[in-house]
């Protein structure tokens, strides 16, 4: 049996049994509980008033604090007893993936450098520049698309890959980068080889580069989050490989455009340009008409 916390009527009974002379063991009989259980909830809430029962519930309200994991495991259990709670989710009845992993250094990349080393302007987004990398991928692993995006202003750059191949991973990156190199410092990436040439990139942008602990998505989960996003444009059922520059593009557009609440509901076109007098809408559209 689940423990369930006591209830504002099981709370004034107790108070009630109190005055009455009932010891732990009746009370706790009576209400179906451990003797145990009502004696810590009478230590922890007898004041020298004693035991007051609206004043225990208020504090017992009061130190309640939910993750967000035992949010999603509480409407998985839901839906597996048949409940309707996971349709108002954003992947509603896309396959739950677990948010844990047995990590190991087995990556194939070379000098990696672990995401705990990243500077602290990359982990609190005090300052423009510092980049999460990631890849989606077709349908039958039938192309990909290769992720941008900017910590601050969370801005998001994109491009199609014929192959998810760390030459073509890494000419694309330097293609979306190259506009923007002097807000480069850094780019932390997932842990896929198509990444292996992660030092070329360093080299090329002028930038540090570090990698998120293998199994460790949520490390970068602005990245993951748009990817999600992106996934309203590429669903997973969709092959990848004839997807061109200018639908890769126009979706990424429509994204950087939605005013965002982190962003005092500005779009990342706008924060960006704010902090950098760089109009990424324009490169964009360059890039479009090209």
């Amino acid at each position: 049996m689940r423990y369930k916390h006591l209830s504002l009527a099981e709370r004034q009974y107790i108070q009630f049994e109190l005055k009455m002379g009932e010891n732990f063991s009746e009370i706790a009989s009576s209400l179906g509980r451990s003797a145990s259980t009502i004696s810590r909830e009478v230590h922890r809430n007898t004041g020298l008033r004693g035991y007051r029962y609206q004043q225990a519930d208020r504090k017992a309200m009061d130190i309640i604090s939910l993750h967000h994991e035992t949010i999603y495991q509480y409407i998985l259990d839901d839906k597996r007893q048949g409940g309707q709670l996971y349709n108002y989710l954003r992947h509603q009845n896309k396959t739950y993936r677990k948010r844990c992993g047995t990590a190991h250094n087995r990556t194939g990349i070379p000098n990696r450098k672990d995401i705990d080393q990243r500077p602290a302007e990359a982990n609190n987004r005090s300052e423009t520049g510092h980049w999460e990398a990631d890849t989606i991928i077709g349908n039958q692993h039938k192309g990909a698309i290769v992720t941008l995006d900017e910590r601050k202003t969370r801005l998001r750059l994109a491009a199609p890959l014929k192959k998810k191949k760390a030459t073509c991973t890494a000419k694309a990156i330097k293609t979306l980068l190259a506009p923007l190199k002097s807000y480069v410092k850094t780019i932390t990436f997932d842990n896929g080889k198509e990444f292996a040439k992660h030092e070329e990139l360093a080299k090329t942008l002028g930038c540090d580069t570090y990698f998120a602990k293998p199994y460790h998505s949520w490390e970068r989960g602005q990245n993951e989050n748009a990817n999600g996003l992106l996934r309203q444009f590429f669903p997973k059922k969709m092959k990848l490989d004839n997807v061109s520059w200018a639908q890769v593009l126009a979706a990424v557009d429509n994204l950087n455009s939605r005013p965002r609440k982190c962003l005092n509901y500005k779009t990342p076109y706008e924060a960006f340009l704010d902090l950098t007098v760089i109009n990424v809408k324009d490169i964009l559209g360059c890039a479009l008409m090209t």
